[in-house]
């Protein structure tokens, strides 16, 4: 499978290639054609994208560990929101949210793994998604 980085293809112009408008939500053909673009996803600060979260849209990317969440963990989340001026809003998964309540991140923890997903259009999306996985990291 081919990688297309970040620095090749604007991450927020590969993710509205994969959305239409409503006049086309039922063209199978135009669907088929979007979805061939899934097989080549980005990567961000080296992790590959999954995919697209499901109301929100923003782009999955997989961390290589599974966490649970425990005290310990979202005060190190905290620690990384506080870091990049952002606030915590908690949900059935953690946000990391701007000052004027722009959702940048979520992170969800999922059976098996763990899932970061990000605007695209945040310009730290690399430092962040960086320290989000250093902060969550097992420990050794």
């Amino acid at each position: 499978m081919e990688v297309i980085q970040e620095k090749d293809k604007s991450l927020g112009l590969y993710v509205a290639s994969l959305k239409t408008s409503k006049d086309k939500v039922k063209d199978r053909e135009a669907f088929v054609a979007r979805s061939q673009a899934k097989y080549n996803a980005p990567t961000v600060g080296g992790y590959q994208m999954l995919g697209l979260g499901g109301s929100c849209g923003k782009p999955a990317f997989l961390l290589p560990f599974q966490i649970r969440w425990t005290t310990e963990k979202v005060l190190a989340l905290e620690a990384v929101a506080e870091r990049f001026g952002m606030y915590m809003e908690y949900g059935a998964y953690p946000h990391l949210k701007l000052p004027d309540e722009t959702e940048i991140a979520a992170v969800h923890d999922w059976l098996h793994e763990t899932h970061v997903y990000l605007r695209p259009s945040y310009e730290r999306k690399e430092e962040l998604i960086s320290a989000i996985a250093e902060a969550l990291k097992p420990a050794e």
